[in-house]
């Protein structure tokens, strides 16, 4: 069984996912998985869409952002899906559009965004508002609920979505990966109430999951990367918010004069 890289939640951030493209290459990794959010953010949607669709030997998920891109009014989006927006081309919108939601990575390995039946679903995260940044990790029971027809039937489930990296078991012995996001360490929204998801530090991250006789392991990375550039690149798209995120793994900027860039859209697929 080769060795694979999962990586997630790029936004965009073409520096951190050269440097991480690199990475994975000097460790001799045979296999790539992208678990989805490809082009949405502040930093370089442009040069991300071109690494990744001419990079045949990764496997590509379709995330929210991606499906937003591809279902949303221009002026129903928020400011990172706007950004990217501009910049697709149809040759873009047709490879986004073949991307699947979730896929069978390997015998006993399910890869998709969110949850298996839901791209704006946390996993392994619960927003409650008596925690700390209104976010604690989830309980056993919580995400055994949130795979819902999957659970129980795979070795390792890959998600992403959350930008926290996170190698975690379950009572019946299967592994979840979150891999952390690649190019945006720290985010906030308001659904279902405020909330911040912070890394707490401004590496890009993948995790290398790998069998042996034993079953499934994980080994999770943190990359150094041209942190400079990704910055400068976020100022002159007006996201300074972006900007602080990437420096310090934190939220700082007060964004709601901005737009929440990240929120996510409602069930009917309205943004704010």
């Amino acid at each position: 069984m080769p060795r694979i890289a999962l990586i997630s939640d790029v936004h965009g951030n073409t520096p951190a996912l050269l440097a991480v493209l690199d990475a994975i290459s000097a460790d001799g990794i045979e296999m790539i998985v992208n678990l989805g959010d490809v082009a949405s953010g502040g930093v370089d949607p442009r040069g991300t869409l071109d690494v990744l669709r001419t990079r045949t030997d990764i496997v590509n998920i379709k995330g929210n952002h991606e499906r937003q891109l591809l279902t949303l009014e221009a002026d129903r989006m928020g400011l990172s899906d706007r950004l990217a927006s501009h910049v697709l081309t149809d040759d873009d919108r047709a490879w986004l559009d073949t991307l699947p939601a979730r896929l069978e990575i390997a015998p006993g390995v399910l890869a998709f965004h969110g949850a298996p039946d839901d791209d704006l679903c946390y996993l392994l995260e619960t927003v409650d508002a008596g925690a700390r940044n209104a976010l604690r990790q989830a309980s056993d029971d919580e995400v055994v609920e949130r795979l819902g027809a999957s659970a129980g039937q795979y070795d390792l489930y890959a998600c992403g979505h959350t930008h926290l990296q996170r190698t975690r078991w379950l009572r019946d012995g299967s592994l979840i990966v979150n891999p952390g996001s690649v190019g945006w360490p720290a985010y906030e929204d308001d659904a279902p109430v405020p909330h911040r998801v912070e890394a707490g530090s401004p590496h890009a991250r993948y995790t290398v999951i790998e069998k042996d006789a034993g079953g499934w392991h994980a080994e999770e990375r943190r990359v150094d990367y041209d942190l400079a550039a990704a910055v400068t690149l976020a100022h002159g798209n007006g996201r300074p918010d972006v900007a602080h995120a990437l420096r310090t793994g934190f939220v700082g900027v007060d964004r709601d004069r901005l737009g929440r860039a990240h929120r996510r859209p409602t069930r009917s697929g309205n943004t704010s």
